[in-house]
């Protein structure tokens, strides 16, 4: 099953994504210039495979809903998440605002 679902943050909305896979399940959150996911995300394939596409994104490990994808910190980033202010150990929600 895929759940897609808007999330209030600060008076801007993004928007969660949960795919129920066999044995795990992929948890995202968007804005219109990145993301944040959890631990199934490869930043270093983000980072050297994939850096012409500049992308901006962050991975927090260990979650299990959206709730816990706003709440936990970045255990990484991409390279241009931190040109713009994002950094290892900042909450989603706050890696989610730099993103707006």
């Amino acid at each position: 099953m895929i759940t897609v679902t808007p999330i209030e943050i600060e008076g801007h909305t993004v928007i969660g994504v949960q795919v129920e896979l066999p044995k795990t399940n992929l948890i995202a959150i968007r804005t219109e210039k990145g993301y944040i996911m959890c631990g199934a995300l490869d930043v270093s394939l983000l980072n050297d495979k994939l850096a012409d596409r500049g992308i901006i994104a962050g991975r927090a490990v260990g979650v299990r809903s959206l709730e816990d994808l706003l709440n936990f910190p970045l255990e990484s980033i991409t390279k241009k998440a931190e040109e713009i202010g994002i950094r290892e150990g900042m909450s989603g929600k706050e890696a989610l605002l730099r993103m707006i």
